[in-house]
């Protein structure tokens, strides 16, 4: 039997790290658009602060507010950092992805 709260909570969650990211670098950075995407895409690395933790995956935990990359703090920090030109696109992921991480808690 098709689960289809998992494929769709699935769906969002990994499509919104990697579907959105190359929406936002083709049509709001098209000059330097793959550069952008692989920029966006790196801010994955992110989620290192998953293997610190026992178990390291956990389908029903909210990562937000858990893990310390992923802590209310450095979500502050990641805004902070998109006001300044040289780390936007870096925080523009990193804030991209605590949202899409942030979707897990509500479902």
């Amino acid at each position: 039997m098709i689960d289809w709260y998992i494929i769709s909570r699935n769906l969002v969650h990994y499509g919104g790290h990697f579907i959105i990211p190359i929406v936002i670098a083709y049509f709001f950075f098209r000059s330097n658009w793959i550069k952008v995407f692989l920029l966006l895409v790196a801010t994955m690395l992110v989620d290192l602060d998953h293997l610190i933790v026992e178990p390291i995956f956990d389908p029903n935990r909210c990562s937000v507010g858990f893990h310390f990359l992923h802590s209310y703090i450095a979500i502050a920090i990641y805004g902070l950092l998109f006001f300044i030109n040289k780390t936007r696109v870096v925080a523009l992921g990193l804030l991209l992805h605590m949202f899409f991480d942030y979707q897990d808690c509500f479902w």
